[in-house]
């Protein structure tokens, strides 16, 4: 980003100041700033190291408004003294972006944000994607970890959605050593469940750690396994406890899991919106055929899992599915009602088999019915190798030996989808 410093002086001033007289000071009456109301003149102060009533030097006025430029915040940076004032003018730059702490065992939110606003005058939760705010809250955040015990170097890089080039974020990460979840204490786990959710806590134990999703993520696995179990209004909390954990090999943050269990039900009705692509009917075939079950468990995952097949072979990739309960306490069993929110369709765009010869592409293709513009159906993809080497007996010998792999990448501002199959030989 290119940027442009403007110095300006009155003729009067100019004349007066000439290269023997270089250091000789002047005395401002008053400073202003133009063009940035979003920040305050005090924090305009503060960024560029002036204070009122200083005596100033050409050259000290010069290296005054070069930090302002320094910061990033600023596309153009200009000033004119006249004798009396000091006027600063300021272009802000058109986007500054809030930050995303990847894997970075820091709180984020508005403590951290008055933290890095204390030192830094101009952070207002947003950075530039360079200069000297953004190197400055990077260091910060270093020097916030190695009171943790952690040396580690965070890079900055644009985050943004898969498959765009949009940017909503300055994401911060640690990438060496990797950051995982530490140790995992249970408490209020009753003895009969203590073995099996013991191997839960052991299966999460040493995954990847993210700033924002790894409690939710814990609380979210235990819960469903309670759930699965039948006990369906499972509380679950889960906090960091202590310190982390440094080694040279990674970086290990421990959590503390609290448990409500409640009590057992029985899965009751499962009831969905009108205007739903998955009948009542479906519902109550697949749940009356698991009426041992008495929770949720296999059966209620099998509705949500078959409401989620179906949208997403209309192509409603984005599809959401809120169950809500009803506890009928008296009878120990608990009723849902689900709200459905399908999300936009996505279409096929273009689908590749990447690795083969071109007799063996052209024949594929031939087999290929989702054609581009056609509502995405993942499906269809996962099953496509299988389906056509059982009705062809030559693709059946041409694939013999051969891994079959498949990346389906979604673009969620014009929800089109591109799939790119892959053949390798299996060693």
């Amino acid at each position: 980003m290119q940027r442009t410093i403007f110095l300006s002086f009155t003729t009067a001033v100019f004349l007066a100041v000439s290269f023997s007289a270089a250091a000789q000071k002047f005395l401002p009456k008053n400073i202003k700033f133009n063009g940035a109301p979003e920040y305050s003149d005090q924090e305009l102060l503060d960024a560029s190291g002036l204070k009122k009533g200083t005596t100033l030097t050409v050259v000290e006025m010069k290296d005054h408004f070069q930090r302002l430029m320094d910061t990033g915040v600023f596309e153009n940076v200009g000033y004119k003294f006249d004798g009396v004032d000091l006027v600063y003018s300021l272009k802000p730059i058109d986007t500054l972006y809030p930050i995303r702490l990847e894997n970075l065992p820091i709180t984020s939110g508005k403590d951290l944000d008055a933290k890095l606003h204390d030192r830094f005058p101009l952070y207002h939760g947003k950075v530039p994607t360079e200069g000297g705010l953004l190197d400055g809250v990077r260091a910060a955040l270093e020097e916030m970890l190695a009171t943790q015990g952690i040396k580690a170097t965070i890079t900055a890089m644009p985050f943004g959605a898969p498959g765009t080039k949009n940017v909503s974020a300055m994401n911060f990460s640690i990438t060496s050593p990797p950051v995982q979840v530490g140790s995992i204490q249970l408490q209020g786990v009753s003895p009969e469940i203590q073995t099996r959710i013991t191997s839960v806590a052991t299966h999460l134990t040493g995954t990847l750690f993210d700033t924002e999703n790894t409690q939710a993520n814990l609380e979210h696995a235990f819960e469903s396994f309670y759930v699965d179990d039948g006990y369906a209004a499972v509380k679950v909390h889960a906090v960091r406890s202590g310190d982390a954990v440094v080694t040279d090999a990674n970086i290990s943050i421990p959590y503390a899991v609290s448990v409500e269990e409640g009590r057992r039900y029985k899965l009751g009705a499962v009831h969905l919106p009108p205007d739903s692509i998955v009948t009542q009917a479906d519902i109550e075939k697949l749940t009356t055929s698991h009426t041992e079950i008495s929770s949720r468990g296999a059966t209620t995952r099998g509705v949500w899992a078959l409401i989620s097949i179906r949208y997403k072979a209309k192509g409603y990739l984005d599809c959401a599915l809120t169950p809500h309960p009803e506890f009928d306490e008296a009878a120990a069993i608990v009723n849902y009602t689900v709200d459905i929110n399908p999300g936009p369709v996505y279409h096929l765009s273009l689908v590749k088999f990447d690795n083969v010869s071109d007799d063996l592409r052209s024949l594929l293709m031939r087999n290929w019915q989702m054609l581009p513009g056609d509502p995405f159906d993942e499906s269809y993809v996962a099953n496509f190798v299988v389906k056509v080497e059982k009705a062809d007996p030559v693709l059946q010998r041409s694939l013999a030996g051969v891994k079959v792999s498949y990346d389906v990448r979604a673009n969620p501002q014009t929800h089109e989808v591109n799939v790119v199959i892959r053949f390798e030989k299996r060693t």
